[in-house]
């Protein structure tokens, strides 16, 4: 039995699903979902996660069970919005961990709100320019036609990617929540967040060097969907950074669960 449990609260008029843990602290961490999963991408990692800080888990918005808005579907707009939810949460200056698709929307967020963030966790979502992106993400960002995406099962993308996850077996009710997240053409409406990358990349690469916060990258040795040059290419950029390569394919939150999370909270620890 999960020990997340989700609610529901609107933000900016849009269904925002959110879990938080029980036991208070004095340190406050906003975590983001990852791509094609949702908040319980957190699963493995939330007890231990809860022992260093007071957690408060997303679905971003059109991704997990959250409301999809077209205006937010890019990593500039997504950063205004989580902005947005540790507004309505209350969370004074939080420590923020945005693997995947959270990664370019953190650090927008994090150049255009100076201050408002404790530190950054980072990570596996495309950073690089030019990009560096492997297979499928790739062609999802760059084909030009997407009737074929929106003629394939939206499910069948989705356990594709989830039987690509090394050394870990979801839980069954972990892996429907992810399916859930998949109706009509949800994923082919998601796509439009990763097809801004080649005119947003280039905006956020000139951001990096001013970004004052504290930033931990967290990279998969063996990501083949995001390769670590990625994570290379935001430490050699941003000022006040520290990389760590965790021995995992791209799923490295749940296929090393306790290294990931030692990461995080020894980042946390730090700052």
């Amino acid at each position: 039995m999960s020990e997340i449990k989700t609610q529901f609260r609107t933000i900016d008029g849009l269904s925002i699903r959110y879990a938080q843990s029980e036991t208070p602290h004095e340190h406050e961490a906003l975590l983001l979902s990852p791509w094609p999963q949702s908040l319980y991408s957190y699963d493995a990692s939330w007890s231990l996660l809860t022992r260093h800080a007071h957690l408060t888990a997303v679905d971003l918005p059109g991704f997990g069970h959250s409301e999809l808005r077209e205006d937010l579907m890019s990593p500039a707009a997504m950063g205004e919005f989580i902005v947005k939810i540790a507004d309505a949460f209350g969370l004074e200056k939080p420590h923020v961990v945005g693997p995947d698709v959270g990664t370019a929307a953190s650090l927008f967020a994090a150049a255009r709100h100076p201050d408002r963030f404790r530190s950054l966790v980072v990570g596996t979502g495309g950073t690089s320019v030019p990009l560096a992106l492997g297979s499928p993400l790739r062609e999802w960002v760059l084909d030009e036609d997407l009737a074929p995406y929106r003629a394939y099962p939206p499910r069948a993308a989705v356990t594709a990617a989830l039987e690509t996850i090394q050394g870990y077996e979801l839980p069954e009710a972990v892996r429907e929540d992810y399916l859930a997240s998949y109706v009509g053409q949800r994923f082919v409406d998601q796509m439009a967040y990763v097809r801004a990358y080649p005119a947003e990349l280039p905006v956020l690469a000139e951001l990096l060097p001013g970004i004052q916060t504290p930033v931990q990258i967290a990279t998969a040795r063996h990501d083949a969907v995001v390769p670590p040059e990625n994570a290379e290419f935001l430490h050699e950029r941003l000022p006040h950074s520290k990389l760590d390569t965790i021995e995992a394919s791209h799923f490295v939150w749940e296929e090393a669960p306790a290294e990931y999370a030692k990461v995080v909270t020894d980042w946390w620890q730090a700052n």
